[in-house]
């Protein structure tokens, strides 16, 4: 460096542009939001100013001196949410034959799917909210993709976009992201596999996979109509995935089996642990 004196101030010319940005956050509620919140936390002690979009009927979404709190009204009471969400957590650990869990996990699917449905709608069709996230120009946002809504906003905001998150239905994020996902190794849900498989239990971590089509119809089909309705044009669940900038996994190799990457994933893992030391 010494022998480049070009060189550093050009350098030090940029530093100017680290400047705090302005960040606008798409949340989902649930366990998904607390170690989001954590991280806005962080970001709020850099500097950065943060904005916050949530309903005004939430399990676990709270304001907060880290972030400006925008909330808009939504069509159900916190009683029904309460009884979606716990129908959902008790099916998680009802036990039963495949194809019983399969339709159980449809049903279920049904009544969350359109419970978050209703959120995002009431979101997009909030004139006074999109006015004012127009006029705030944001630098980029921050969303957890397992609902689409922030990337609809995304897209229609013209804004980078970065997701957080561990694992998205029916594996869209390989698909958006273009990664490979074989099932020759990568086990799929309720299958109890691990990455090493025998012929066999290959072609049965293959049929496992096939009723997440299915599911994937009814989760996702809803946002793709409400998303090309708002955008004016017809665009896809996977289409609007496709245009984060990053991946944040919260996924860790010691707890989950290898799998391939794409050069934008970032493994953070966890972020959502308790700080405490370990064990040996």
């Amino acid at each position: 460096l010494s022998a480049s004196p070009p060189v550093v101030l050009l350098l030090l010319s940029l530093l100017g542009l680290a400047a705090a940005g302005k960040l606008l956050v798409v949340p989902v509620d649930g366990s998904h939001w607390l170690s989001m919140r954590e991280l806005l936390d962080m970001l709020q002690q850099k500097g950065h100013e943060v904005v916050v979009v949530a309903p005004e009927v939430s399990l676990q979404i709270k304001p907060s001196k880290s972030f400006v709190m925008k909330m808009y009204p939504v069509p159900f009471t916190r009683e029904e949410m309460d009884k979606v969400f716990k129908g959902s957590v008790m099916d998680l650990f009802r036990g039963g034959p495949f194809l019983e869990r399969v339709i159980r996990q449809y049903q279920q699917a049904k009544k969350t799917s359109a419970l978050f449905l209703a959120t995002c709608t009431h979101l997009i069709h909030n004139k006074e909210l999109i006015r004012y996230l127009e006029e705030s120009k944001f630098d980029a946002i921050l969303t957890d993709p397992v609902l689409p809504c922030g990337a609809i906003l995304a897209e229609y905001l013209s804004l980078p976009s970065v997701y957080f998150l561990q694992q998205i239905p029916c594996g869209l994020e390989y698909q958006a992201t273009q990664c490979p996902n074989p099932p020759s190794y990568v086990p799929r849900v309720f299958t109890d596999l691990t990455d090493r498989m025998t012929f066999l239990q290959r072609v049965k971590n293959m049929l496992y996979d096939i009723p997440n089509f299915f599911l994937c119809d009814v989760v996702f089909q809803p946002y793709a109509e409400l998303a090309s309705e708002f955008l004016q044009r017809e665009v896809t669940v996977p289409d609007l995935l496709r245009q984060a900038s990053i991946w944040l996994m919260k996924l860790d190799f010691v707890l989950h089996f290898p799998k391939p990457l794409m050069p934008n994933m970032v493994l953070i893992s966890g972020v959502n642990c308790a700080y405490k030391k370990l064990s040996q």
